[in-house]
């Protein structure tokens, strides 16, 4: 059997595979993280605490494995020892605690000549102004550390010893996308030159090593670009939305081009000259789970609710930007907030989720468009599970979608691991749709309209976010 290993933020997840991509078992076990006054941490061990959990569990009945797949959550700063042991709780891609550094590099023009440097849009929680917030207030932390790795390159350090990272994780924000080597002079650039050797090696292909079971395991790349490889995104043009937490819209390309507005990033994949335009939006199904909270209205009853009121929400509108950091793709504007418009004593339940459900829709069909998505469109991500959102989005994207379930990015570290070691496996098999969902004409046609009118309320609303 194939297993693949994510590493997820809050869930820790491995499923095994067969050689057509069929599902044979999953486990998975929740991973705590610990959140006060914008600073989000993790406990290492914990983490890989629960790696060891689900891969045990999985290999318990003694079933051969002929190789395992690794990937996880990307960004945040995970400083450990030379024998990749913690020297402090790994701090996440969600945590704000330098946001007053990258608001001072959006005035300085340094977060702009990053950008241009690497096609890395920086937010609070990247490796960037992480390690420089550290600098700041914390070195004694750095002092001690060997390596400040990502949550995946840690787990692997633990696994088999070796210290690595991967170009996809290196992309954010040092990595120079065409040499597929550190920009030195952006490390200098954030201050960081003395701490130049805190960063992994970058290998390139993936790092390899053995399990103690003897499993040999290839360090994928994170979860963002093994998700794509998982749903089968490999064409230039072809695009992923993932509906989490957060939208993560990702279009394949062969194209780097750092001009225009300085948001999202260009991730490297083990190919190269083969990149992913990726706007990871902060906006997502957080927005829609915080409707339903305020409405008391459960999950469960979301597809019933949309049936009830028609395109449009009898004209409620909702700019589903809830983050307290703002959004960062495809745009950066850390003071933009929700807004609800055309609220009445008349309006329902109903029109407040069939809004936000569409101010979602909207938000990701203009991360999509700034990314370039020209081809196919593959969805995937927990908002799957409701099949009348699936059919709204389908309307509002104004694309058929290839709503791909299951394990996506474990396929997609199984895929990565196998190409790595020589591996014959059947993509299309294996990253083959659950479901494809066609837009209806008519309702493609309203909401193309309704689209053009979310983004001058938008433009509208960061003209007066940038005011507060």
């Amino acid at each position: 059997m194939f297993i693949g290993i994510d590493v997820g933020t809050s869930m820790v997840k491995a499923a095994a595979f067969d050689t057509t991509g069929a599902a044979l078992a999953v486990e998975s076990r929740p991973v705590g993280l610990e959140i006060r006054g914008g600073h989000v941490e993790q406990d290492m061990d914990e983490v890989f605490g629960a790696v060891e959990e689900v891969l045990n569990a999985l290999t318990s009945d003694g079933r051969p494995v002929e190789l395992v797949g690794l990937t996880g959550q990307g960004d945040g700063v995970w400083l450990v020892d030379a024998e990749g042991r913690p020297v402090r709780p790994a701090i996440s891609w969600m945590d704000g605690r330098a946001h007053e550094l990258v608001d001072e590099w959006l005035a300085s023009g340094v977060f702009e000549t990053v950008f241009r440097r690497t096609g890395s849009a920086m937010f609070p929680g990247c490796p960037g102004p992480v390690l420089a917030w550290l600098e700041r207030h914390e070195p004694q932390s750095l002092d001690a550390a060997a390596t400040a790795l990502y949550c995946k390159d840690m787990v692997f350090q633990r696994l088999t010893g070796v210290r690595a990272t991967d170009v996809s994780d290196a992309s954010m924000p040092f990595l120079e996308p065409h040499s597929r080597r550190y920009a030195d002079d952006v490390v200098d650039t954030l201050g960081l030159a003395h701490r130049r050797s805190l960063l992994a090696p970058v290998s390139d292909p993936l790092a390899t090593g053995t399990l103690p079971s003897g499993a040999p395991i290839a360090n994928g790349p994170y979860d963002l670009p093994a998700c794509a490889l998982g749903a089968g995104v490999a064409e230039p043009g072809d695009g992923l939305l993932i509906v989490g937490t957060c939208l993560a819209s990702l279009v394949a390309t062969r194209e780097v081009d750092l001009d225009g507005e300085p948001a999202g990033l260009y991730i490297s994949t083990d190919r190269p000259e083969h990149f992913l335009r990726a706007m990871p939006a902060m906006v997502g199904t957080a927005a829609l789970d915080w409707v339903l909270t305020t409405t008391g209205v459960r999950h469960a009853d979301v597809d019933a609710l949309l049936a009830e009121t028609p395109p449009g929400a009898h004209g409620v509108r909702v700019l589903p930007y809830f983050a307290p950091s703002g959004e960062r793709a495809p745009f950066v504007e850390p003071r933009l907030r929700a807004e609800l418009s055309g609220v009445s004593l008349e309006s329902t339940k109903a029109d407040l989720i069939r809004a936000t459900c569409e101010g979602i829709a909207f938000a990701a069909r203009h991360c999509l468009e700034a990314a370039g998505l020209t081809g196919s469109l593959a969805i995937c991500g927990g908002g799957t599970r409701s099949p009348a959102w699936m059919r709204l989005f389908a309307d509002a994207v104004g694309r058929e979608l290839r709503i791909v379930e299951g394990e996506v990015g474990a396929r997609g570290a199984v895929l990565a691991s196998a190409r790595r070691h020589g591996v014959e496996l059947d993509a299309a098999a294996w990253t083959a749709p659950t479901a494809v969902v066609a837009p209806d004409p008519k309702r493609a046609a309203f909401y193309a309209k309704a689209y053009e009118e979310h983004l001058d309320r938008l433009a509208t609303a960061r003209s007066r976010a940038r005011l507060t």
